[in-house]
């Protein structure tokens, strides 16, 4: 990391100078200006231009890598520190644009930059890039601007990704588990049926009439497979990308969703990630002080679900022409009964944002007990279907041979 001299004058009125490590010259100011120090002079000391150099190539290898939601989390926090000592937004975007190492970042910083210079609000500046800072974070953003605690909710939103990234993380991982070990399964069953049991066929020769059913099958299976080999290599990836095309239509994407909540064993689990981060994320838009209104329209985009998108723009739409919360979701069954009562006494008490709150911790809870039981179901549930497949692979190739045997013996 590149080195500074400085020279600064504190508050007392006292000079004073000394070397510090920084990202940057930038970061070093902003460094120097949090402890309350004057800047009078900085400069970099010899060996700090390699260094640079090798930020350089690093930003250059970085280049085609959009920011991270990470990253995102890792700016939000960032912010929270550097306004709540004092730093105004404009420094503080600054020097985190030059300490980010992601180059795309860095301009979009930039950028949101010089929109806050030229007079705009920070929450409009993020607004332009949706896919980094969605509905839920623009929205407290603005909140906050309205109530002068900037800082606060910055913390707020950095705590509310934070929970949600290690949320999709544990999601993903039971979900690519089942996957890996099926794809496992049926990479063994091909090797099986294409080099293994081609091997015994010369055995079997001219003694067709004599083996058994199974061996039989199994047999001609494997001969058309060995014949038609690019069959298995393409009908796969074909069929992957056909999956994703249709769920990216509109019918598509309601099978899928709605799929997901019929699945037996994924059935609690995803039913406990959508009420959860539904809950949560209304939860947080209130006490933020976000209109109900626009508080449902975002929650309704954040869930990831179209089902529960529908349901609370249902739920608007009620709302809108005078009906209570609770009454419009009394009629739905993506909601349990129990959460709606709930509902129904912090909205009649006037906290209606920290029991939805409390309820989102609830189902945290839930979401992470339904993987646990989730995985722990499917992996003695896979290795039985390996077996059996495997076992009956293995009884076709020996049951031949022993009848075989036999008659030799007799």
């Amino acid at each position: 990391m590149p080195q500074y001299r400085y020279q600064a004058r504190l508050s007392t009125g006292r000079l004073q100078g000394g070397v510090l490590d920084a990202d940057s010259a930038a970061a070093a100011a902003t460094l120097l200006r949090s402890q309350g120090q004057h800047v009078l002079k900085l400069v970099p000391l010899q060996g700090a231009g390699s260094g640079e150099l090798l930020k350089r190539v690093g930003n250059a290898l970085n280049w085609s890598s959009g920011p991270t939601a990470k990253e995102v989390l890792d700016f939000t926090s960032q912010l929270a520190v550097m306004i709540r000592a004092g730093i105004s937004i404009r420094q503080a975007l600054e020097g985190i644009s030059e300490q980010t190492s992601n180059v795309k970042f860095k301009k979009i910083l930039q950028s949101i930059r010089q929109d806050v210079e030229s007079g705009k609000q920070f929450s409009e500046a993020i607004a332009k890039y949706p896919r980094l800072f969605d509905a839920l974070y623009v929205n407290m953003v603005r909140a906050s601007e309205m109530s002068g605690s900037f800082a606060h909710m910055l913390d707020r939103i950095a705590s509310f990704m934070k929970q949600q990234l290690e949320t999709r993380k544990m999601v993903i991982g039971a979900s690519i588990y089942p996957g890996v070990i099926a794809t496992l399964a049926s990479a063994v069953t091909i090797f099986l049926m294409t080099f293994v049991l081609p091997r015994f066929a010369t055995v079997f020769e001219g003694k067709e009439a004599a083996l058994p059913w199974p061996t039989k099958f199994l047999m001609a299976t494997s001969n058309w497979m060995v014949a038609n080999w690019w069959v298995l290599a393409v009908v796969p990836i074909v069929a992957l990308i056909a999956f994703f095309m249709f769920i990216r239509t509109e019918v598509g994407r309601f099978w899928f969703d709605g799929t997901k909540l019929k699945v037996p064993l994924f059935k609690p689990m995803f039913r406990a990630l959508y009420v959860s981060r539904s809950l949560q994320t209304m939860g947080e838009l209130l006490n933020a002080g976000v209109p109900v209104l626009d508080a449902m329209t975002v929650t309704g985009d954040i869930t990831g679900n179209v089902l529960y998108r529908g349901m609370w723009r249902k739920v608007q739409m009620e709302v809108r022409q005078g009906q209570k919360i609770n009454v419009a979701l009394s009629e739905t069954s993506l909601l349990p009964k129990s959460v709606v009562q709930m509902m129904a006494a912090g909205e009649d008490s006037g906290k209606l944002g920290e029991v939805l709150e409390e309820i989102a911790v609830f189902y945290a809870s839930a979401l992470r007990d339904a993987i646990k039981t989730m995985t722990s179901m499917i992996e003695p549930l896979l290795i039985v279907i390996m077996g059996s497949i495997v076992g009956f692979i293995a009884m076709a190739i020996i049951l031949p041979i022993f009848k075989m045997s036999a008659i030799v013996a007799g």
